[in-house]
């Protein structure tokens, strides 16, 4: 057994370690998901992989001038739909604009709780500005989910770490 001074101290101890900082790296790790196969139509995934149970599909896409930037020349004009998404708190995706390689030519994420529309049938419209419009030759989504913002160990070392979504797809990303 242990003396009851020994015993006593012990709380002290491991206050004073928590406090000077040489607990603070016990288990807080970042992992990052791989990122999904990209497609016109997809399953929208979780951080593990696994369905959310929201398809997210790109309806239609062309080359216009934006109406409010004319000037610059075409941009690559898409609708997207969610299904089975909630409009408040759904998914988000990114989507991007390839040439016939799969090579991202531009990207951004476009969520769910921006689109309208009856019964978790939700539609939308964004743009994409790329350099080369001409070389468009399809719009895409990659499924992961893009909306959870989680705390890195390096915003936060108690409560941060865990998985965390793909880094957002950008120009020059192989799809």
């Amino acid at each position: 057994m242990f003396p009851a001074r020994v015993l006593a101290g012990a709380p002290l101890a491991l206050v004073i370690l928590a406090l000077s900082g040489c607990s603070s790296h016990w288990g807080c790790t970042d992992t990052t998901a791989e990122r999904g196969e990209a497609g016109v139509r997809v399953q929208v995934e979780n951080m593990y992989g696994r369905p959310l149970g929201v398809t997210a599909e790109v309806v239609d896409w062309r080359l216009e001038p934006h109406p409010q930037v004319p000037s610059e020349g075409d941009q690559v004009h898409f609708h997207y739909r969610f299904d089975g998404a909630d409009e408040v708190s759904g998914p988000a995706v990114d989507a991007c604009a390839i040439d016939k390689e799969r090579v991202a030519l531009g990207c951004q994420t476009v969520y769910s709780s921006e689109a309208f529309g009856p019964d978790g049938d939700l539609t939308g419209d964004d743009w994409l500005a790329v350099e080369h419009p001409e070389r468009v030759a399809e719009v895409l989504l990659i499924p992961n989910d893009q909306s959870y913002d989680g705390r890195t160990c390096e915003q936060d070392v108690k409560d941060g770490g865990g998985l965390h979504p793909p880094e957002p797809a950008g120009k020059g990303d192989q799809l």
